[in-house]
């Protein structure tokens, strides 16, 4: 009995040995296999990243360490602090439109039968598919004030004239515009991507009990549909943060420096101004924000995940 228990062992033994060297093996392939990826993700991000943290440091003429000098003078800018103001609230107010148009464009398309459904969706996700700089250069056209169709427009139900590229407000209100139009439709479609996921036995089962179309909207479609808005809403707010063609076609931050966001104002100081340690800090002004947001949502989608496992 002793000895066939012995001989067993290794005949046990070999399976499980096997297995692990393949186990072994597949993360060998699954590496290399992504290993591109991996090089292609340091090469575009982790290294500039880095790369400006240390510009950021440098003076103007990059021959000095100044620590944290060029965050100090950006601080004490009165542009400066505008810019933050007009990036936050630029990118807020156009996230929230989007979310929103794009959430009932998504609703009225989901009711729409499939056939008809297919051509309104290829429709309203044009303003996506154009190139950014080429769309807002078509708005630039309806807002110039000399051949402005908009004004033209307004002028027919003898409405005055909008400054709108010529007044900050009414500047800033057009930048968003442009976003908002450029940025719902890809809001819809990841909205009715997750409309669709909803099963329709628990709209049955609310109807059933009584519930109103508002009831289901919010007790039923908008929980399942919680962490694709999250999400949607997270990626867009990078997006948006980081956006330039817009600002730079359509106002090239004026007028006076009052619709300039991040992105442009970082190009305006660090390339034309010849600035470049003060333009890698003023880009670097993004990343604690999108960090803290980055860093609630998805606390909040891993904290609703694990309340439903």
């Amino acid at each position: 009995m002793a000895d066939g228990s012995t001989l067993a062992m290794p005949a046990a033994s070999a399976p499980a040995g096997s297995l692990q060297r393949f186990a072994r093996r597949r993360s060998t392939i699954a590496f290399l296999m992504t290993l591109p990826l991996i090089l292609v993700i340091f090469g575009l991000v982790a290294w500039p990243a880095g790369y400006a943290m240390y510009l950021a440091t440098l003076n103007r003429r990059m021959t000095e360490f100044i620590g944290l000098g060029n965050f100090e003078i950006l601080l004490d800018s009165e542009t400066f602090r505008m810019v933050i103001f007009q990036s936050v609230f630029f990118a807020v107010t156009a996230v929230i439109l989007k979310a929103l148009i794009g959430f009932w464009l998504a609703h009225m398309l989901h009711h729409i039968p499939t056939k008809g459904q297919r051509k309104w969706r290829g429709m309203l996700l044009v303003p996506w598919v154009i190139p950014p700089a080429l769309s807002t250069l078509g708005w630039w056209w309806m807002y110039e004030p000399s051949y402005s169709s908009l004004n033209w427009l307004l002028a027919i139900f003898a409405v005055p004239p909008v400054p709108w590229l010529g007044e900050p407000w009414w500047a800033r209100i057009s930048v968003i515009i442009v976003n908002v139009w450029y940025g719902a439709p890809f809001f819809m479609i990841m909205y009715l991507a997750a409309l669709k996921s909803v099963p329709e036995q628990l709209y049955e089962a609310a109807a059933i009990d009584g519930a109103t179309s508002w009831q289901r909207l919010r007790y039923v479609t908008l929980p399942m549909m919680r962490n694709i808005i999250s999400i949607t809403v997270l990626f867009s707010l990078i997006v948006t943060f980081a956006n330039y063609d817009i600002v730079r076609v359509l106002t090239n931050g004026g007028p006076r420096d009052l619709t300039h966001v991040f992105a442009s104002y970082a190009f305006q100081v660090g390339i034309l101004a010849g600035n470049i340690p003060r333009g890698a800090a003023v880009s670097l002004f993004m990343f604690p924000i999108l960090a803290v947001i980055a860093f609630f949502v998805l606390r909040g989608i891993n904290k609703r995940n694990r309340e439903e496992a």
